[in-house]
This record gives C-alpha cells, structure tokens and sequence, in this order.
C-alpha cells in the first residue's frame, strides 16, 4: 500500500518481478478454488482459505526485497498497518457485530419482511440496486453501505428465492455507483486533488458516464428478477427494524461510518434486551464477539494484502506498472493526430490507475499512486483535470468492483456466505460503467 514514510528518499527502480508475489496469491486463490469447483468439490473456494493462500506471496515478497530480512519485515508491517488497511478491517468488525446481533434479535427478519411489503415482485433486485446506490451516494462510503444494506438484502432473496450471488452483485453494483459518484468519496477527494479541478467540475463530468451504466445495469436486474410472486410478507414488529432504519438515515446524513454502525449495535442490542427476556446483556456481549469472528478471514486477508502491496511498491512494481503505460502513450503520442494522441492519453490514464489498483486492491490509494503520472499525461495531451479525474475514479472503482480479493468483495463474500469470486461475477454495473468510460473516451474530444 502507499506509504510516504522517510526512510525511502528516492523512487524505487522499475521491477516486473516485485508483481510476481501477486501472481502467485491469485494463482492459488482463484486457480485452486476453480479448478476445485470444476471437480464439483462444494465450497470450493473454502477449502483453501485465502489468507492460507497469502502467506506464499508474503514470503516471495520478503524474498524478493532488495532489503535486509529485518527491514524488509519493517516495511510489510507498516503497509499492515497502514491507515486504509486499518480502517477497513474496523468496518469489518462492526458491520459483523451488527450483524450478528440484529440477527439474533429478529432485526434481520423484521427488516425483510418489511422490504417484501414495500418492493413489488419485479422490481426487488433493481430497489435494491437503486437503495444501495442512493446510499452509497449520500455516505461516499461503498463498505459502509455493504455493512447496512448487506444483511436485509441477503434475508430478502433467501425469502424470495433469488439467488444469492445475484443479490450480492446487485448490492456490490449499487455500493461501487456511489463510491465512483459521491462527491464526499475518498475516491473523489484523491482524484480531484492530485488533478488539480473541482469536486462539482468532476461530478458533471463523471456523471454523463455514470448514468447510462446504471440505466442499463437496471434494465438487466429487471431481466434478472426471477421473481413473478414475492411471498407475502409475515408480520413484524417495528421496533425491531429501527436499528436499520437508524443507520440507513445516520448514513444518509454523512454521519461517519464508524459512529453508524456502533450505535445500530448499541440500539439493535438494547431493543433485543427489552422486547425478550430472554435475551440478557450476556448474549449481547457474546453476539458482538460471534460477529468479529465472523470476520476474521477477511480481516486477516486484507492486512496481508496491504503488507504484500507495501513491499511491492517499494521493490519497483507500481514503478514499473506507470513506466509501462508511459512508454505505450508515448508511442502513440509519435502520430501527429492529436486526436489519437487525446484518445491514447486518456485511456492511458484509464490503463494505469486500473492496473495499479489490481496490485493495491484499494481505489484510494490506487488514484493516489497513479495521480502525478496521470496529471503529467493529461498535461501534455490536452486532457482536462475534470476529464483525467473522472476517469481515475471511474476505472479505479470498476476494478475495485471487479477485485474477488477486494474489501468490498470480501464483506459481501463473508455476509452472504459466498466465494468472492462468485459475488464479482455478478458486478454487472462495474462492467456496464467501463465499457461506458471506454465509450466516452471515443465519442468526443476534451481540450484544456
């Protein structure tokens, strides 16, 4: 992961080799986990379990380090511990707290049956699609929206015999619209500063995009809905759907995800304590425990990919990933078209913050490494800020969206007891927003 840290004066040499450790990591991931599946093996993703799966790729890493052993550690380390990483792992642990104790309350059952009175039968997958996204827009946040939206939605389709995946993709969909869009979204913050142009500036231009892939990504969910009759919803108790009612307001409200989710597991259990006697203070307590441990395998998974990022940025991968597009716009920038060399230039930008985000599994930092060298291509080509800003956003949250080792991925995947890879196989919104970003690129020319 990123890390300023002043013991590196100088930029790290350019290295294909330091991306091997990732390599080796998806390899085993994905390779082991689908060639499993093709055996017909059940829970096939589950029988190598991805941090397992990691540890090979830390260990090539630390091998591959110019450093000594002990710094080369001290390096991993701090990408484990860096902020993002961090904070990511604090979201796990409370959207599973939360979970686990709206469950054991009746809050989840309340909540869907109250979703199945208001959605009708065949606009279920698209409502949860368009909440989700109304949601993400309004926090900036995609994993705060998984940790509110998640739990209600899974209850959902297992009433309504909607595929899980299906609906796991739907709300990764919604979540990752939000995040590319909002304009309080870190993604948004880091790519209008590093290019230099306004929020409001970047949200018109992103939103032309935007717009379209949704359209068409609620007209597939409407094709999608499997659903002719949604079964009648059982009755609830209102009270026990306040804590999602709470932190779906708070959010809206651009409350800080951290303060959402602590108090929707304070009200979730302090309802459960006063509406049955027998839920007392130390099922409580056990609960919020049972729901960190519920997350454990992706709170271990990101903090090792972090550490792995750490290392390879500062053995020269992400060095030689911006060397890489550099050259590639640089040879079409040898034709004379200047239209050709906008086109190269802007999918260039496009190319490099993609590529760097698949090596950092985190669109923040992605947008922050690969900014300087986006700004200087969109500088010399004639690219707006507003043009080289939206698409850092755009192409960084595709394939943030896309990433079955990405945070988001990994929440839904533990949430709804999916392999990631199943959960990002039904992004269809991520697909639908490049090939929307791709398709700008070539309708019309942008000039400072």
């Amino acid at each position: 992961m990123l890390n300023n840290s002043v013991d590196s004066p100088s930029e790290p040499s350019p290295s294909a080799l330091a991306l091997f450790p990732l390599g080796v990591f998806l390899l085993l991931f994905i390779g082991v986990g689908g060639y499993l599946t093709m055996q017909g093996v059940d829970f096939a993703f589950y029988q190598l379990p991805a941090p397992v799966a990691a540890l090979p790729a830390v260990i090539l890493a630390l091998i591959l380090s110019k450093d000594k052993l002990n710094k080369a550690l001290e390096h991993f380390l701090r990408g484990v511990g860096h902020n993002d990483i961090m904070a990511m792992c604090m979201i796990y642990l409370l959207a599973g707290a939360f979970a686990a104790v709206a469950k054991a309350t009746g809050g989840v059952d309340a909540t869907v049956n109250l979703g199945l009175s208001l959605l009708p039968a065949s606009f279920i997958l698209p409502g949860i699609f368009i909440i989700s996204a109304f949601i993400s827009t309004a926090m900036g946040t995609s994993m705060g929206t998984i940790a509110a939206v998640a739990p209600v939605a899974l209850g959902i389709a297992q009433v309504a015999g909607i595929d899980t995946s299906l609906m796991a993709g739907v709300v990764l969909s919604g979540a990752m619209f939000g995040d590319n869009l909002s304009i309080i979204s870190d993604t948004t913050i880091a790519a209008t500063r590093s290019q230099g142009c306004h929020m409001k500036d970047k949200f018109r231009e992103n939103l032309f995009i935007a717009l379209p892939a949704a359209a068409a990504a609620i007209a597939i969910f409407m094709m999608s809905n499997s659903v002719t009759d949604a079964p009648a919803a059982e009755s609830f108790e209102w009270i026990k759907v306040l804590p999602y009612i709470t932190i779906l307001v708070l959010a809206v409200s651009g409350l800080n995800v951290f303060v959402v989710l602590g108090i929707g597991i304070l009200l979730a259990g302090t309802i459960g304590m006063v509406s049955a006697a027998d839920y007392t203070l130390g099922n409580y307590v056990k609960d919020i425990y049972a729901g960190f441990g519920n997350m454990q395998e992706i709170f271990l998974l990101s903090m090792l990919i972090g550490g792995i990022g750490e290392l390879m940025r500062r053995q020269g991968g992400l060095a030689w990933l911006t060397g890489l597009v550099g050259r590639v716009i640089g040879a079409f920038s040898k034709d004379h078209n200047t239209g050709s060399n906008l086109k190269a230039s802007e999918l260039g930008i496009a190319g490099l913050v993609a590529l760097t985000n698949v090596c950092t599994a985190n669109n923040t930092v992605a947008i922050i490494v690969s900014g300087g060298v986006a700004r200087k291509l969109a500088e010399e080509n004639g690219v707006t800020a507003r043009r080289s800003a939206s698409l850092l956003d755009i192409f960084s949250c595709v394939i943030q969206g896309l990433l079955p080792y990405g945070a988001q991925a990994l929440l839904l995947g533990s949430v709804f007891a999916l392999s990631p890879l199943s959960v990002v196989s039904h992004s269809y919104y991520c697909l639908l927003l490049a090939a929307s970003g791709i398709i700008a690129v070539f309708l019309k020319r942008r000039r400072q």
